[in-house]
């Protein structure tokens, strides 16, 4: 069973939904999550990390009151020059600038440090930074390896700091909502049978990275910086910066598509179902990239025994075609079917025609749901529908979502640190969350179904 740690019931959806809209109160809208009131606990931060990741979570971190910004460390000076020159004209506030993590937590004194390093470098990052005194906020996945995310589990425990783990949509009003309100309370779906998830990717957005060489960091520093790490011959300084840039495709350095992509919605599985699976069964291949060391492409599924029953899980992660509905989670269940993603458009929920229909219309009449036409016909002359059940009502959520989709969680994260929460995601709960998908490449090479153990999953 895993903990549910988030709660935000109806009340708290309302009144985190009704400030500053205008709406009346008693109609949930998730338009405009809670804004921070301003506050003198300043929270000093550093970043470990200047890429792109980087940008997403300062992007997500500009509108927070309280932060200041101190530090920053990257081996690259051209990021550590974008990130320094974006604060500046951001807050008119000149952080330091360091190239190794170690200076710049002995130098400085930090409240919080965010890391979005490559995945191979965030046990050991997140341990120097918890050992250091800090509080971190580190993406997902945990570590490249089962072990390297174990470990950041005891840091935590061993300095009492807090780490919490960027699968952002723990802290989502949406994903909250739907979970606490819909699933668990009012339980629309009825019993949950299988899930469905996918990110799928474009061929154009998966292909290699690649920048001015004179811009790079020598062979010598990618080499210090462990990017030889697995290869089994020795490098050329144009092969190591290659693994720098697209660090993502090889096995010693990342877990490829599934934990880049797919970490996020298995994620959703395991907390929306309340529970982590008993078995996983894969299969990959390198169906267009045919020298990248990890599938192209992954499908697996996870058996589940729920509070409510067995159920199965399938999922997919595709990098050559972007077709069949972009990314999303899909909850199906006895009495209706949840359909839910970062992007409201992908967001819908579907009535089963047998289920108590008056259940569903106070639903509606109370602003938990909105109802849309039903757009899908059929006459009693298709002989071939004669034999589909009827179509499904269709409804949405009362609203939008209107902050950048790391906000809430860099929030839940601040606010944990002065006392004012918990955090939505610790590195343990992830870890139990995460535990499942390290077992995903290795039963798609094997072909063979795992069954897991404690000694696969404990935390």
């Amino acid at each position: 069973m895993m903990p549910n740690l988030s709660s935000l019931s109806r009340r708290d959806f309302i009144a985190k939904s009704a400030i500053g809209t205008g709406l009346a109160i008693g109609v949930p809208s998730i338009l405009r999550a809670e804004d921070l009131p301003k506050t003198k606990d300043l929270i000093r931060v550093g970043f470990i990390g200047c890429g792109k990741q980087h940008e997403v979570l300062f992007n997500a971190m500009v509108n927070i009151p309280g932060i200041q910004y101190v530090a920053a460390c990257d081996i690259m000076k051209e990021r550590l020059g974008r990130t320094y020159g974006s604060i500046y004209k951001r807050f008119d506030t000149k952080i330091k600038r360091y190239y190794e993590v170690a200076d710049m937590l002995e130098k400085e004194s930090l409240d919080a440090v965010f890391i979005s390093t490559p995945d191979f470098w965030h046990s050991p990052h997140t341990i120097m930074a918890l050992e250091a005194g800090c509080h971190v906020y580190c993406e997902k996945m945990m570590s490249n390896t089962l072990e390297g995310a174990r470990a950041m589990v005891t840091a935590m425990d061993r300095t009492g700091k807090l780490c919490q783990i960027g699968h952002q949509r723990r802290s989502n009003p949406r994903y909250q909502y739907v979970l606490n309100e819909l699933l668990n309370h009012h339980k629309v779906c009825g019993q949950i049978i299988n899930v469905n998830g996918q990110w799928n990717r474009a061929l154009s957005s998966s292909q290699d990275i690649v920048s001015k060489p004179s811009i790079l960091p020598r062979a010598e520093i990618l080499k210090r910086y462990g990017f030889n790490s697995g290869a089994e011959n020795k490098l050329n300084e144009e092969q190591l910066r290659h693994r720098f840039l697209n660090w993502r495709f090889y096995t010693s350095l990342s877990g490829g598509p599934i934990s880049d992509l797919g970490a996020h919605q298995i994620d959703i599985f395991n907390w929306y179902l309340g529970a982590r699976p008993t078995s996983v069964m894969a299969s990959g291949g390198r169906s267009f990239f045919k020298d990248r060391e990890h599938f192209d492409n992954v499908m697996c599924v996870f058996d589940y025994d729920t509070p409510q029953g067995n159920a199965r899980a399938f999922y997919q992660v595709l990098t050559t075609t972007s077709a069949g509905g972009g990314y999303y989670e899909s909850f199906m269940g006895t009495d209706g079917t949840i359909e839910i993603s970062e992007r409201e458009a992908y967001t819908n929920i579907y009535k089963e025609s047998g289920a108590d229909s008056s259940k569903w219309d106070d639903l509606v009449n109370r602003g938990y749901l909105n109802k849309e036409a039903n757009s899908v016909t059929r006459t009693s002359s298709d002989v071939v529908a004669s034999y589909e059940s009827a179509p499904p009502d269709k409804y949405t959520l009362p609203g939008g979502f209107n902050k950048p989709p790391h906000q809430p969680h860099v929030e839940n994260f601040l606010e944990s640190i002065r006392g004012n929460t918990k955090l939505t995601c610790d590195a343990r709960h992830a870890l139990q969350s995460e535990a499942p998908i390290y077992w995903v490449n290795a039963a798609a090479e094997s072909k063979e179904t795992i069954r897991f153990t404690d000694e696969h999953l404990h935390t």
